[in-house]
């Protein structure tokens, strides 16, 4: 692993060129381990990777990404994500140093896309705005709660969203509406586009109290604590309910809830989450999502969907 800024002389052909980013506090490196990175606490290195610390690091580490050709992946926090085991080709920015938030007037927050969406749903509670307190349980970052509309208790992104703000496939920055974005259930035009999410605002309802707002956000918690197993890594859910029953349900039907394969299990509490159980391998965590919906399917005639990420390279491919 290469530990010190990477520095290439131009034209190398044993890698890319760093050497434009030794000014760069968010350095360009080799080799990362990924796993530390991800809620399931498995997958390999990154072949190159970088912290950038504000947008004008973020749009340098695209740019030079994009002159040498090689694939972007971004990292918030790592959950609702499964990375191979053989890790991920390109490079990887990881966006955890993009954080902050301003509550503006009105019930508004802006917040930049590396901020956890706990913090936000905390900070519009301390302040007597509703709205958030469905993503108090939500391990992710605003920009990927963005990307994936994510959502819980029967509310979502795309009921709070008033604007996103972008860099584009020219790295230029741009303001989206929830209108240019496509929101579905756990979907948006976002996870098929070359754009990158740097920050959004929010529309919440100001003048409750908080201390009301702070009760529901907590309740809100409760109910996830007690009814998801959090003991133990995983990624959330692993797949989109379908319309006619809960994944979970569906998996549990099939005589799959408590199944292992090396140190993965499917869930006893909750049959749409898969744990690692210790030393778990991605391969492992690959093999019991193309199982659950295998035998899915074979029952039911019903698709699973994954909702979790996944990234890099598996030896079998999912049902499509």
């Amino acid at each position: 692993m290469t530990t010190a800024p990477v520095v290439l002389p131009q034209g190398d052909p044993c890698g890319p060129d760093t050497s434009s980013f030794a000014r760069l506090s968010g350095r360009i490196q080799s080799g990362i381990p990924l796993a530390p990175l991800t809620t399931f606490r498995v997958g390999g290195k990154a072949e190159w990777y970088c912290e950038p610390h504000n947008n004008l690091e973020l749009q340098q580490c695209l740019a030079w990404a994009r002159a040498e050709g090689i694939p972007v992946t971004l990292l918030g926090a790592g959950s609702n994500l499964l990375i191979s085991d053989a890790g991920l080709p390109g490079l990887v920015i990881h966006t955890r140093r993009l954080r902050g938030m301003q509550l503006l007037e009105g019930g508004r927050i802006w917040a930049a896309a590396g901020e956890p969406l706990v913090n936000l749903a905390r900070a519009a509670a301390k302040r007597g705005w509703s709205g958030l307190e469905w993503a108090i349980g939500i391990p992710g970052t605003l920009g990927g709660a963005v990307v994936m509309n994510a959502g819980a208790h029967g509310r979502a992104m795309s009921d709070v969203l008033v604007e996103v703000q972008i860099l584009d496939e020219e790295q230029e920055p741009c303001r989206l509406e929830p209108a240019d974005l496509q929101f579905g259930y756990r979907r948006s035009r976002l996870q098929d586009s070359p754009w990158t999410v740097t920050g959004a605002t929010l529309q919440l309802l100001p003048g409750r109290d908080p201390a009301q707002v702070q009760r529901q956000t907590q309740r809100h918690l409760n109910q996830r604590l007690s009814s998801q197993p959090y003991h133990l890594p995983s990624c959330g859910s692993v797949f989109r309910n379908p319309e006619t029953h809960p994944a979970g349900w569906l998996i549990e039907q099939v005589g799959l809830k408590g199944y292992r394969i090396g140190g993965a299990q499917i869930s006893e509490r909750h049959a749409n989450f898969i744990l690692n159980c210790g030393q778990a391998s991605a391969n492992d965590i690959y093999r019991l999502i193309c199982l659950a919906q295998e035998k899915v399917y074979q029952r039911w005639s019903i698709f699973l969907e994954p909702e979790v990420r996944i990234l890099g390279s598996f030896d079998d491919p999912l049902i499509s």
